[in-house]
């Protein structure tokens, strides 16, 4: 009896770790209620209704291709083509797009607007759908952006000099900076020497025909997504999308889009910047590692122990805020992209007090180090996962209170980087599963492989004055040293067990309520305090309170 009573147990336990692991390697599938399909030349849709806010639509065109794709003589043209779009187009001549635009109620910048950056060009447009005319205009700009663009001489000369004003207007004190250091920790990769904002002297200089060849290589159906999520019926908007995308053709002899990717360094590449108009001291530390496609429950999985370490030591650091002669004012650490699609890193930063960044760095570095050495307690763990847990519940009940801004950057993530769109029903579910499942020695084995001696970037950024001390690279390597040497201790978590209020409170009472419009109700209590209540529809799950 006691033979098959084990046997029994050890079916069972097969039974359950068996499907647990046949679970975890399910393949995460998109939300369902986004419609996704890809038209015979190669582009990508999306679609799907939301109507928040009511009566619009929110439309993206995603162009896989930014200014890595550009060659030597071509630094700046994506980023003036970008800029060409509203110059001109097969169906509107010039500035008549943008007037057309703003004749429908849409306001040119909040509304109608495009960005350039290194791996992709990204057209927006919202627009009203109370007329379905408005709509099919709207699909016929994207349309016109994709293939139509007029591209003429005399309106590239003028948009030269727009785009240089954007170059000259924009060289404040962090792109200043900016400009310094991508240059040191990109080195090595092409992101170093493709800023969008390319050379003035190429924007200025090139060649019609040059411009022209930029466009008709990288703008094309299979490098192309168009998005479309607001108030608007499904069906339409698939026959819309392959009515005016569908005939595009790509180019003979289409050009390979290359994946550009960060490459490895050994010794820590450190890159310190000041500027006179710099107003704060930045310390950031990377610890680059590669990207890891997240395609199944085991990847999620991974993804929320990323979210519980990322929100555990955040919470150590804004500790070490709260003391006296902490050396910084604000600090946060977490594990996300770093740059281009093929590196993540682990990050650790902090905004430094006047002559503490050296010592700021250092406390960056014993933080990481404490991490990697000792771990986690399972104080931590527990009241992360009751906060991540709670993140999760309040997205589930505001699920349909999502506006279709945010629902389209997700779209744009999964185009673009293949991010997963599970859809937040679909994610609370596997919180709610996986979350419990998460032991410390799986989060403390995950942390200890974040901090690396390869891989590691240092970024400073500080003011230029006086009084101000900024350290140098030798001091910085100083201080690398020295922490490899230092002996820390486990961090002790110290939980506070007494209640927030030791003794019962006698309730009051509402003696008057007033109707102060149509909007609020004041509230006076037996104490004399006044209460002002407004009911909103904005989230179901949320109360917000001042007092003063």
């Amino acid at each position: 009896m006691l033979k098959k009573s084990f046997l029994f147990l050890g079916l069972f336990l097969f039974v359950l770790f068996g499907l647990q692991a046949q679970n975890l390697s399910d393949t995460l599938k998109p939300n369902p209620n986004v419609t996704i399909g890809k038209l015979a030349n190669g582009l990508t849709y999306y679609i799907q209704h939301n109507n928040k806010p009511e009566n619009r639509v929110e439309l993206r065109l995603v162009v896989n291709a930014g200014s890595v794709c550009e060659k030597n003589d071509q630094q700046g043209l994506a980023h003036l083509l970008e800029h060409m779009c509203f110059n001109g187009t097969k169906h509107f001549k010039k500035s008549a797009l943008v007037d057309f635009i703003e004749a429908s109620g849409v306001k040119f910048g909040a509304h109608l607007n495009a960005s350039t950056s290194f791996d992709q060009t990204i057209y927006k447009l919202q627009m009203p759908t109370i007329r379905q005319s408005l709509v099919d205009s709207a699909m016929l700009v994207l349309e016109d952006w994709a293939h139509n663009v007029r591209l003429e001489g005399s309106e590239i000369d003028k948009e030269r000099g727009v785009v240089k004003e954007e170059w000259r207007l924009g060289l404040g004190a962090q792109d200043r900076m900016m400009n310094k250091y991508i240059p040191i920790i990109l080195k090595g990769s092409r992101y170093a020497k493709r800023l969008p904002i390319g050379k003035m002297p190429v924007v200025d200089t090139a060649h019609y025909q040059t411009i022209r060849s930029f466009y008709h290589t990288w703008y094309r159906p299979d490098l192309m997504a168009v998005i479309v999520v607001g108030d608007v019926n499904i069906n339409q908007m698939q026959k819309l999308i392959e009515k005016h995308f569908g005939k595009i053709s790509n180019p003979q002899n289409e050009q390979k889009r290359i994946v550009y990717g960060i490459p490895d360094n050994k010794k820590p590449l450190i890159a310190i910047t000041t500027d006179k108009e710099a107003t704060m001291n930045q310390v950031v530390v990377f610890y680059k590692h590669p990207k890891k496609a997240e395609k199944t429950v085991a990847d999620y999985k991974k993804h929320l122990e990323d979210q519980l370490i990322s929100s555990m030591i955040t919470a150590r650091l804004a500790e070490i805020t709260q003391k006296p002669g902490a050396p910084f004012m604000y600090a946060g650490a977490g594990y996300g992209g770093f740059l281009g699609r093929t590196t993540d890193a682990y990050t650790a930063f902090a905004i430094a007090k006047d002559n503490q960044i050296g010592k700021s760095l250092e406390t960056l570095l014993n933080e990481g180090k404490r991490m990697q050495e000792y771990g986690f307690t399972p104080t931590e763990l527990a009241r992360e996962k009751k906060n991540l847990m709670r993140k999760y519940e309040r997205l589930y009940v505001d699920k349909n209170k999502q506006r279709s801004s945010l629902l389209i950057q997700k779209y744009i993530a999964n185009f673009t980087d293949k991010d997963p769109i599970p859809g937040i029903a679909e994610e609370y579910k596997l919180a709610k599963e996986l979350l419990p499942q998460i032991k410390l020695n799986s989060v403390d084995n995950m942390a200890k492989h974040w901090i690396t001696d390869s891989n590691m970037v240092v970024l400073i950024t500080a003011p230029q004055k006086k009084g101000v001390k900024v350290p140098t690279k030798q001091e910085v390597m100083t201080i690398f040293e020295t922490e490899k040497t230092m002996k820390l201790k486990p961090y002790v978590d110290k939980v506070l067990r007494a209640p927030l209020i030791a003794h019962a409170i006698k309730p009051g009472k509402i003696i008057q309520i007033q109707k102060t419009d149509s909007l609020y109700e004041k509230w006076t209590l037996s104490n004399g305090m006044e209460v002002f209540v407004k009911p909103t529809r904005f989230k179901n799950d949320e109360v917000l309170y001042k007092a003063y």
